[in-house]
């Protein structure tokens, strides 16, 4: 049997917060690798006009709301993903690195400049 998508039921905006920050965990000037396989993001990109730049991808600042939404960071604590310093950092747990939110080549687009 297939693994079940998004088995943990996060809505659309954790999703997509989710997808954000495992790209920024791969991006050694956002994040820190941690010894327990967490990785921690201490440095949250700021949209330029209506986009920012997440490691080699752009994505819409529309796409990152997530990012100023401590209910958000709650939630992704809460399920077993991250652990919240909002709003200054926040670690993916190894949970959080690895869950497969489905979002990654819809919402990360290559750089163009």
């Amino acid at each position: 049997m297939a693994p079940k998508k998004n088995p943990l039921k996060l809505n659309r905006l954790q999703l997509k917060t989710l997808t954000l920050l495992q790209e920024l965990a791969r991006d050694p000037q956002h994040a820190t690798t941690l010894e327990n396989g967490g990785v921690r993001v201490g440095q949250l990109p700021h949209p330029h006009g209506d986009h920012f730049h997440v490691g080699a991808y752009v994505a819409l600042a529309s796409d990152a709301t997530g990012f100023g939404n401590q209910a958000v960071w709650v939630v992704l604590e809460r399920k077993g993903l991250a652990r919240s310093a909002f709003p200054l950092a926040i670690e993916l747990t190894p949970a959080g690195l690895a869950y497969d939110t489905g979002l990654r080549h819809e919402i990360l687009h290559g750089g163009h400049h």
